[in-house]
């Protein structure tokens, strides 16, 4: 009989199995000191419940002035109508520079920009660098010229109008290019335009019979823009045709709105939402400052009707490539019942090049969450390949050697072991 052999959290071996008493203890001070650096650095990265005192403070400011009640506020429609969309209105809510002011009336010319009152409020007027300001302020960064408007092909992967489909058994429907906040950073600011418009409910209806013909397709993904920008009605409609078909088995929402305008997720649409199960939601949270209680309300109300919620955060050069940033986020994340999903390494759309980051740091954060948190607060870390290449996932390198008989691999603490690879 072979003596059993154990691997310590010191990396010792130990041929009876067991380990001593002060071994043990070790051990778990091994384990506590694996995150003592972002136990000492997490309260300085906060969320926006945790900041709330300086977002009711510029929420205030921001109802003066446009002269809003709570009622109001609380509309998404007065909301969107309330977009901020001029530099003059820009600097009465945050400190512009007049080389800042150029910068946004000369990057508005070539691309759009609007801002919610509630996603305005959870700027810090006190940090330049706030990542709330860099996602939703335009600077001259963006008139860089590198990158392609359309570095995925979408449009060499559109089989009808209004969809787009790289996969086998899954497409999207892009139903309209209306947000409740225009990102800098997003893919598809090439198709923004000058004006809010959604989807004709004829091209809908082609989009539709598309879906019925290809009985391979059982995940639909209804995206935008925000999917959500559609009323209740035709987000009724439009669920209730798609569930007609039997071989559509899932259906999926892409939206912002519970990070940007989170008083979109009112009873009825839930309700809606609700009689069409299976029904997911994947959401886009790219700080932690963007968790606050408007934004954690919306996410339990969805939660509560039974849809599973994810989170898809782009790695942003500036707002959250920082191993400590995104493990903050992740973990309050589950707090608001969000699973984070994926981390999506920045697309080269043209003038997002200050945005851009190195496949190295993606890993690096990877690399940082496991082991130290959670194995549901560790998504799934997506290159999305040129010219509609599709997904490609990515991890740190944990399989040194795998051979006919075993296989040499590294835990989170970087510490070898092989195991043996028969049957």
């Amino acid at each position: 009989m072979k003596e059993a052999i154990q691997f310590t959290a010191l990396g010792e071996i130990s041929h009876s199995g067991k380990t001593t008493q002060s071994a043990g203890e070790d051990r778990f001070k091994v384990l506590k000191d694996s995150i003592r650096d972002y136990e000492e650095i997490k309260d300085t990265i906060k969320t926006g419940i945790e900041d709330e005192e300086k977002i009711l403070w510029q929420k205030k400011l921001i109802m003066k002035k446009l002269n809003a009640t709570n009622t109001e506020w609380n509309d998404y429609k007065w909301q969107l109508r309330n977009r901020f969309t001029q530099v003059e209105d820009l600097a009465e809510i945050i400190q512009l520079t007049p080389e800042e002011r150029e910068a946004i009336a000369v990057v508005g010319k070539t691309y759009r920009y609007a801002i919610s009152p509630y996603y305005m409020s959870l700027i810090d007027p006190d940090n330049p660098d706030c990542p709330i300001r860099r996602q939703a302020v335009p600077c001259s960064a963006e008139l860089d010229d590198r990158g392609e408007l359309d570095p995925m092909d979408e449009g060499g992967w559109t089989p009808e109008e209004l969809i787009t489909r790289r996969y086998p058994d899954r497409l999207i429907i892009k139903v309209t290019n209306l947000c409740g906040m225009f990102c800098r950073f997003c893919q598809r600011r090439r198709l923004i335009g000058e004006h809010d418009t959604h989807a004709p409910k004829n091209r809908l209806i082609k989009a539709i019979n598309y879906v019925k013909e290809n009985k391979e397709i059982r995940d639909v993904l209804i995206t935008g823009g925000d999917a959500f920008m559609l009323d209740d009605q035709t987000i009724d409609w439009l669920l209730s045709e798609l569930r007609k078909i039997d071989h559509v088995e899932i259906i999926r929402f892409g939206t912002r709105t519970p990070v940007t305008l989170p008083q979109r997720i009112t009873r009825d649409l839930v309700k809606i939402l609700k009689k069409y199960h299976p029904i997911y939601v994947n959401t886009h949270f790219n700080s932690p400052r963007e968790i606050t209680r408007d934004s954690k309300k919306a996410c339990e109300m969805l939660a509560d009707a039974g849809i599973p919620l994810g989170n898809q955060m782009v790695l942003l050069n500036g707002v959250n490539n920082d191993k400590y940033v995104v493990r903050k986020l992740n973990q309050n994340l589950l707090r608001i019942r969000v699973k984070p999903y994926y981390i999506f390494h920045p697309k080269t759309v043209k003038g997002t090049s200050h945005f851009w980051v190195r496949i190295e740091e993606g890993l690096e954060i990877m690399e940082s969450l496991r082991g130290r948190t959670s194995g549901m607060a560790i998504p799934t870390y997506i290159v999305n390949g040129p010219k509609g290449l599709g997904k490609t996932p990515l991890l740190p390198n944990y399989l040194s050697y795998i051979g006919k008989d075993k296989a040499v691999l590294r835990n989170w603490q970087g510490k070898t072991f092989e195991i043996e690879n028969i049957v």
